[in-house]
């Protein structure tokens, strides 16, 4: 069972994670590769709606998608977003990146190959990871603006549609950390964190979800 507490403290990190940017048109799309499709959805339904002329979608696999993208969460999204009617000539696929870090970099990489001028980007990812994304899109390409984009939906509807409650505090957790570790790092911009989030993140902790936590001692 999972506590009242420790719902109220996901909630917390859910609502900081958010950017609350309002989509508008920018020069490209990037999707960021995950277990989650609701990503290429939305990714699919700002291009629709005519938000950006180019989408990137970027992403190998991970041990959570291994199985279920057995082609890379890339080319996955990149179906999924061709079923959902957005043209086959308009999406990029970058099939290698295993990380947020490496999906900026190698999205910037193919971009400026094509020769695709860009000074706006709608980063569209899962929605407790916005924050996340955006921190670490603004560190490694500054020089253009970020829109931050997710599904839209609240907790309890993202807890429904991936039926493992503890799995999503679990990465609420990880993801919270790491807006703590990596700016030390240099992988990320460095963010003001109130300090009821900080303490709902260490009771999380404490309470064992800690599943996606990165060693600390490596960052």
């Amino acid at each position: 069972m999972i506590s009242t507490q420790a719902w109220a403290d996901a909630q917390l990190l859910w609502d900081f994670q958010q950017m609350r940017h309002k989509p508008r048109p920018c020069s490209v799309a990037i999707g960021l590769g995950s277990h989650d499709l609701g990503v290429a959805d939305t990714t699919a339904d700002l291009y629709l709606k005519g938000m950006a002329p180019v989408i990137v979608f970027t992403g190998s696999t991970s041990r959570t998608t291994r199985e279920r993208m057995p082609r890379g969460e890339a080319e996955h999204y990149r179906d999924r977003a061709v079923d959902l009617g957005v043209p086959a000539d308009v999406i990029i696929v970058e099939p290698r990146a295993q990380n947020t870090g490496e999906n900026i970099r190698f999205s910037r990489t193919l971009l400026e190959e094509r020769r695709i001028p860009v000074s706006s980007v709608l980063l569209v990812t899962k929605p407790y990871e916005e924050r996340r994304a955006y921190a670490t899109a603004r560190k490694l390409w500054a020089e253009v603006e970020w829109v931050s984009a997710s599904t839209p939906m609240d907790l309890t509807e993202y807890v429904d549609s991936i039926h493992d409650a503890r799995l999503v505090i679990d990465m609420l957790v990880g993801a919270q950390q790491r807006l703590v570790v990596y700016p030390r790092q240099g992988f990320m911009i460095e963010q003001q964190i109130p300090c009821d989030v900080t303490a709902a993140y260490e009771r999380l902790r404490s309470e064992g979800f800690t599943s996606r936590l990165v060693s600390e001692s490596e960052v």
